[in-house]
């Protein structure tokens, strides 16, 4: 039997590449494999849901859903951890994971399907991945049905007329206090890359490959795009730091971004859900916010909190979660 992984992935999916960066940070044996038409009837064979990334153990175990597989990967290669040892950086950790995957999400989304210019470049990119032989009228034709897709479900994060300024105007601030951030250490939490690392990298990278978000990056945020080449294949170059050398600038980002939006964002998402209702607003930042509920984000709060719940809470935690907004949303 093999011992290589194979991964199923898309080099435009931020969760594909998230996981093959973990995977190349453990130093665990894979295959890459781009999922395309000459490999669907096999990734058919191991998919319960029509999504990537899909990992396949050598056991012949199929894996979907990024943060689940890592945190499965996890338990059978714990080092280098990508975990700190102070629980409350651990938890602060899958808190900026899952606010990657979700509010990082909105920014990518948004930023790929919104303009003419990011449309095309994603579009075609995507249908050169999917069928790598096709070129003239044929490739253009489906070019032109992956734009015309995917531009019409912007909803599906949010994204409308109504709240493109609050997005865009997030993802703008979020550079600067990550740039700042960034200044004295490698990655997010120190010397190594943690959880949170893998999570809001792989939207930024995204992000850093569209034209729109890709200039912004560049011009307002060197740094974090050092560290955006530096994730890709990442490595240990230190030690996680603690919460007296990280809080002048990562309180900041906690505050503004997950307490003041993402949170409050989910909380009302799950209350839609729970109260049937087919969409909710909510004011962030002073802007109404209106969309569709997500039963996926209404999970991935309920694990959130059930971590916070079984043992993550400390006297410190429960501190900086209170002044960065956040304890109300996870108790």
């Amino acid at each position: 039997m093999s011992d290589v992984y194979r991964i199923f992935g898309s080099e435009l999916s931020p969760y594909s590449v998230k996981v093959r960066s973990y995977f190349r940070y453990k130093g665990i044996a894979h295959e890459w494999i781009p999922r395309n038409a000459a490999v669907e009837e096999e990734f058919k064979k191991y998919a319960k849901l029509p999504i990537i990334p899909l990992v396949v153990t050598p056991e012949e175990m199929a894996l979907q859903d990024s943060t689940p597989i890592m945190e499965f990967m996890e338990a059978l290669f714990p080092e280098p951890s990508i975990h700190s040892e102070d629980p409350t950086l651990a938890f602060l950790s899958a808190l900026i994971e899952e606010f990657g995957d979700e509010w990082g999400n909105k920014w990518m989304f948004h930023y790929r399907w919104a303009r003419e210019v990011d449309q095309i470049s994603a579009a075609e990119r995507i249908a050169r991945s999917m069928l790598p032989d096709l070129d003239g009228e044929q490739l253009q034709g489906v070019v032109d049905m992956v734009r015309q897709r995917m531009a019409g479900r912007v909803w599906f994060v949010g994204s409308s007329a109504q709240t493109a300024g609050l997005i865009e105007g997030s993802f703008v601030e979020f550079l600067s206090r990550f740039e700042a951030h960034l200044l004295n250490r490698p990655y997010l939490f120190g010397g190594r890359p943690s959880f949170g690392d893998f999570g809001v990298w792989g939207q930024l990278y995204e992000l850093a490959s569209d034209p729109t978000p890709g200039s912004l990056l560049r011009e307002r945020a060197p740094r974090v795009g050092e560290w955006i080449e530096r994730m890709i294949e990442p490595r240990c170059l230190g030690e996680f730091e603690g919460w007296p050398a990280l809080e002048a600038t990562l309180q900041p980002i906690l505050t503004d971004f997950v307490g003041a939006l993402f949170l409050p964002w989910s909380d009302a998402n799950t209350r839609a859900l729970a109260d049937g209702a087919e969409e909710f607003t909510i004011e962030l930042a002073g802007q109404a916010w209106t969309q569709k509920p997500q039963k996926y984000h209404a999970k991935s709060l309920k694990v959130l909190r059930e971590r916070h719940e079984t043992g993550a809470s400390t006297a410190e935690l429960d501190t900086i979660l209170e002044k960065a907004g956040c304890k109300r949303y996870l108790v």
